[in-house]
């Protein structure tokens, strides 16, 4: 287990210090934040509003069908966020967080101008084929490399910008420390005012003015956020890249094959570790057959062995740690499969519902603003009104444990695709036996519950991962929320094709569930419940893990008093004098 001082280390100086340091403590802070928050919402204007409406542009300039679109889309999205993991790992090794947010964005405004370029000139569309694609040759090279670098690009900037806000305050002081957990509050009400003018305004554009019109709109918001970044350079506390995180890690594995046959011995004293002690974690006895790469080889020097041979002590747990993360970051991606049921699925029935609010016709991309409007009001309520009520009865200073919050969201998804399945079977009874399209606002059930639940549980992971990583691993292992998200919407394309192939040798029509161009066909309620049932299981699953991890000790006894006082941060020494306790 880890006290506080045990976290500031983790193998290399140059990957623990700032730049600028004599203005450390002038920098930071929300002052910098708020350069980020407005970066964030700039660039999520377009990026969530494509998540939301490159459906219909898949569908219906491209000409994908039904299941052809739904799959690209997931997959595109799929893509976007594993490719947070080179944005994390490029600004934890090769370059530092604000420069590869800077380079990503440059990437992403590349990948929009290929975008302008094909949606404006029908020339370089595809035509209508009625096949389950239509795009061949140089149009298909322009379409994929678009949505390719718009993709490396959203997904680097992903991965790199959550560390650099975090990195703003120091986690040492008690008093900071307590700001990371409302950061990422902050940063998501950021995410998600941005997604509102994005689904609303742009995907309005995007429908009914020109798709071209609505990546312009996009590509600018993306250009202002990256001047406006920039911008804060004089204000952050740029960590300067260290080592590479995967290759410490690679280092761990390698060396514990090659001694493999080596006895662990039964003292962790014996096992090699670091001269520097403000750079030492303590040795746990999880996963004992990882400390084979610290067991120094007889007759062979320390001070000059090479790290493929023999690790550090120090160095073993932060590959445990990570291992320890796997189960929590594995049990959260069928989450993120149900969400890309409604950025498919969902708006695809919108199509087919009544759009009209008066003599308004509403875009059927535009229905997440629903769950985008309850995430606005609720996430600065849950930080001034719910935080400060549940730390008097926990004791934790976020109220709840992170893993607390992924669990209410992991619940509350669940509901929401049992919702949508009895939302559909609605909308088919009302359309077939009455020729009545029921309100597009009949959807606003499960989406609302769903953002909800999105609430809880992205803010959750990111803030388990930022604070429970080794210092220089956090851009990557913040990156590990996204990749749920990614994982998540690539296991959602698998469903769709083994749901079409297992389901389609049993119906009457030789059609799976979701295939063919006519929803009133298919059925896809009968795919929101087998997702809610698989939901239901998963949560169990969740619940044995989350059980079985441990948090690091980085809540002190005094301050744990003080939180339940309500004067957290009132008395730093007294915070800083006690040993810690376990928040489990």
């Amino acid at each position: 287990m880890k006290g506080l001082d045990s976290e500031i280390g983790n193998g290399s100086n140059k990957e623990l210090t700032y730049e600028s340091m004599k203005k450390q403590e002038r920098e930071g802070g929300f002052k910098a934040n708020y350069f980020i928050f407005a970066m964030m919402f700039l660039d999520n204007i377009g990026f969530v509003a494509n998540m939301a409406s490159l459906v219909l542009y898949f569908m219906l300039v491209i000409h994908f069908d039904i299941s052809g679109s739904a799959t690209t889309t997931t997959n595109y999205l799929g893509t976007a966020f594993l490719l947070t993991l080179v944005g994390g790992f490029i600004s934890d090794a090769y370059m530092n967080r604000l420069h590869t947010t800077l380079l990503f964005g440059v990437t992403e405004l590349l990948g929009y101008m290929l975008l302008i370029i094909q949606s404006h000139y029908t020339k370089l569309q595809p035509l209508p084929c009625g096949e389950s694609t239509c795009i061949h040759g140089t149009k298909a090279l322009l379409f994929y490399a678009s949505i390719s670098l718009v993709a490396l690009g959203g997904g680097g900037i992903r991965g790199a910008i959550p560390a650099l806000g975090a990195d703003q305050f120091n986690y040492k002081k008690p008093e900071e420390r307590k700001h990371i957990a409302s950061f990422f509050n902050w940063l998501l009400l950021s995410i998600t005012v941005g997604a509102v003018v994005g689904v609303t305004f742009v995907v309005y554009v995007s429908t009914t003015v020109g798709w071209d019109i609505g990546f312009i709109i996009s590509l600018s918001c993306a250009a202002a956020g990256l001047v406006i970044v920039a911008l804060g350079k004089p204000y952050y506390r740029v960590r300067v890249a260290g080592e590479s995180p995967l290759l410490r890690v690679l280092q761990v594995l390698v060396a514990s094959v090659k001694n493999w046959r080596v006895q662990v011995p039964q003292s962790p004293d014996e096992l090699h570790e670091s001269t520097k002690k403000r750079e030492r974690i303590p040795h746990t006895d999880q996963f004992r057959l990882l400390d084979k790469a610290a067991i120094l080889p007889n007759g062979v020097d320390a001070a000059i062995a090479s790290k493929w041979k023999v690790c550090t002590v120090t160095q073993v747990e932060e590959v445990k740690i990570l291992t320890r993360m796997m189960p929590i970051l594995l049990s959260t991606i069928l989450m993120n499969t149900c969400l890309a049921q409604l950025q498919t699925l969902s708006v695809q029935q919108g199509i087919l519902m009544d759009t009209r609010i008066g003599s308004f016709n509403v875009p059927a991309a535009t229905i997440p603003v629903i769950p985008l409007l309850f995430m606005s009001v609720l996430i600065p309520t849950y930080e001034f009104t719910f935080v400060p009520l549940l730390r008097k009865f926990t004791g934790h200073p976020n109220g709840i444990t992170h893993l607390q919050r992924v669990g209410v969201g992991l619940v509350l998804s669940a509901i929401s695709m049992t919702i949508a399945g009895f939302v559909e079977v609605k909308r088919k009874h009302e359309f077939i036996h009455h020729n009545h399209k029921i309100s597009l606002f009949w959807l606003s059930f499960h989406y609302a519950i769903f953002g909800i639940a999105d609430m809880f549980t992205l803010v959750g992971l990111m803030e388990f991962f930022y604070r429970e990583a080794p210092a220089g691993m956090r851009s990557l292992s913040t990156s590990f929320s996204w990749l749920s998200l990614s994982i998540g919407y690539y296991l959602s394309s698998a469903f769709v094709e083994l749901i079409n192939s297992i389901t389609g040798k049993y119906t009457h029509s030789k059609l799976g569930w979701l295939e063919g161009l006519d929803m009133n066909k298919n059925h896809i309620e009968l795919f929101y419940w087998f997702l809610a049932i698989l939901s239901v299981l998963n949560f169990a699953n969740y619940l044995f893990w989350a059980n079985w991890y441990t948090y690091k000790n980085d809540v002190t006894v005094d301050e744990e008093m003080l939180i339940k006082a309500g004067q957290v941060g009132t008395d730093e020494s007294n915070s800083q004098s006690v040993s810690t306790v376990s928040r489990n």
